[in-house]
């Protein structure tokens, strides 16, 4: 739950809680006042009942205080409201009773009604009692003489009761509303409370989304100023957010600096290696071809100093190359036939390695890209040798070209390498197209090989230079590694 419903419903829940305790306090409250007006009133009734008797307080019933049928008239005298109950208590028996009606007349009680009257304990304190029926709750009261004889009186506690559901339907309603409002306002205020935490997400999220992990990176993304007031949380968050992202950029620009200057040396480096390799490899041949004879071993160790010389300038070459990609995209545009690039790499492939299985499959209609294509050949070519190098005789390597559309929906070439080989450690698929890195640990190397494991390195950023992508999928008996390179619009100029 996001901490925005969680402000809201906890205020909500608050509310709710006030709510409740105010109706209960207040209920009770007004219960216990309506109930003390009422037992005044019954006293009231009491004493107004007596006065209609003729006489004291009687024994037995006399005949001023009842009517011709017998029943309890004093209940029904002046001054008495509808709803009154009057009654005779003898021996603490409850043995005539009546009720006085809107009409003024005066209503039997039922046999059932008096039994549950003379239940009760004939104290001097009203007492509430519920007479079923119609009649519902009613608070009593006993007038007794020193013979335990006398009368009982009582009133209706129905308007007491409609008097306080009213209330408690009033507080319900009330409070629901409350409850609504407070939602309905509470999410406008939370949300605009919350906005400057808004605002320091906005920036984390788009942090989140910059290619930190390699290139010159220019991290000017902050929190904004007004979000960093140091007196509020939200403030601190975001002082200490631009805080960190002000150390993280010092660190990209240092390991970019660092970077920088290691990649200038391999430039500077490999330039000046090329010309005394060029001299050495020249001088080894020259003297192996003099007109002078020499000893077998010294034609041999000639021959091994050529052979090195040619392979320290081929690596020499490679270093040079991802140096000038590093500095920036250097490569020509100009329309490129990837169906004639694919049949010359692997005719060439053939021929370095014909104990392989070498398959190539490709369209009807040819596929053109905007790009270098030496270097699409040389990204080809490092593939199949790749390919040729870590899997044993007899693996089948296919080579497919097909048309396609990139992740983000740009029509594209996707040129597939694949092969049958014991596939990839999954350890080294992260860091595969990284400088240096070899699949020796799981992929079949020849002996003698001289993989310097700048290859793939070679691939991703000739690729990455004419904005395409290439990834890798590999598991025992199928490894794929697949290009996809924006196709030439029709009608393209050559630049």
């Amino acid at each position: 739950m996001t901490l925005r419903n969680r402000l809201i419903l906890s205020v909500l829940a608050l509310i709710a809680l006030v709510g409740l305790i105010i109706g209960v306090v207040s209920s009770l409250a007004l219960n216990g006042f309506l109930l003390a007006r009422l037992d005044a009133q019954l006293k009231t009734a009491t004493d107004r009942s007596l006065m209609s008797i003729d006489g004291p307080r009687p024994d037995s019933p006399s005949s001023g205080s009842t009517g011709s049928s017998g029943d309890p008239a004093f209940v029904g005298g002046p001054g008495q409201a509808a709803g009154t109950l009057g009654g005779f208590s003898l021996g603490g028996v409850v043995d005539r009773a009546a009720i006085v009606d809107s009409a003024g007349v005066l209503q039997q009680l039922t046999t059932e009604q008096l039994d549950t009257l003379s239940s009760l304990t004939a104290t001097d304190q009203p007492q509430t009692v519920n007479l079923g029926g119609s009649l519902g709750d009613y608070r009593v009261a006993f007038d007794r003489s020193e013979s335990g004889n006398g009368i009982v009186v009582g009133l209706p506690l129905a308007d007491v009761t409609a008097t306080v559901t009213q209330l408690v339907i009033v507080t319900v309603l009330v409070t629901i509303g409350g409850l609504v409002v407070a939602a309905l306002l509470g999410t406008v205020l939370i949300r605009l409370a919350l906005r400057p935490l808004d605002r320091v997400v906005a920036t984390a999220t788009r942090v989140t989304r910059l290619q930190l992990d390699r290139g010159d990176v220019a991290l000017a993304e902050r929190v904004p100023d007004a979000d960093t007031d140091p007196r509020t949380e939200v403030g601190r968050v975001g002082a200490s957010l631009n805080k960190l992202l002000g150390h993280v950029a010092s660190a990209l620009t240092s390991r970019q600096a660092s970077e920088n200057k290691v990649r200038q040396f391999v430039a500077d480096a490999s330039h000046e290696l090329r010309t005394p390799l060029a001299s050495i490899r020249g001088y080894a041949e020259l003297t192996r071809r003099g007109d002078f004879d020499l000893p077998p071993d010294v034609t041999h160790s000639l021959g091994r100093i050529e052979s090195e010389a040619t392979r320290m300038t081929s690596l020499v070459e490679d270093l040079l190359l991802l140096a000038r990609l590093d500095e920036g995209p250097s490569i020509e545009k100009a329309p490129v036939d990837l169906t004639r690039v694919l049949v010359d790499a692997v005719s060439d492939a053939h021929v370095a390695a014909g104990d392989h299985e070498w398959v190539l499959d490709l369209p009807e209609e040819p596929i053109e890209v905007s790009g270098d294509g030496p270097r699409l050949y040389q990204v080809v070519s490092n593939l199949l040798a790749n390919a040729r190098v870590h899997t044993p005789a007899g693996t089948e390597v296919t080579v497919a070209l097909a048309s396609g559309v990139d992740a983000s929906g740009v029509p594209s070439a996707i040129i597939t390498v694949s092969d049958d080989g014991p596939g990839i450690d999954p350890v080294l698929v992260e860091t595969l197209f990284e400088r240096f890195v070899r699949g020796d640990v799981s992929r079949f190397r020849q002996a003698g090989s001289t993989s310097t494991g700048l290859g793939l390195a070679i691939v991703r950023a000739v690729v990455d230079a004419h904005g395409g992508g290439v990834e890798v999928e590999s598991r025992p008996g199928a490894t794929a590694f697949r290009i996809t390179l924006p196709k030439r619009a029709v009608g393209a100029a050559a630049r």
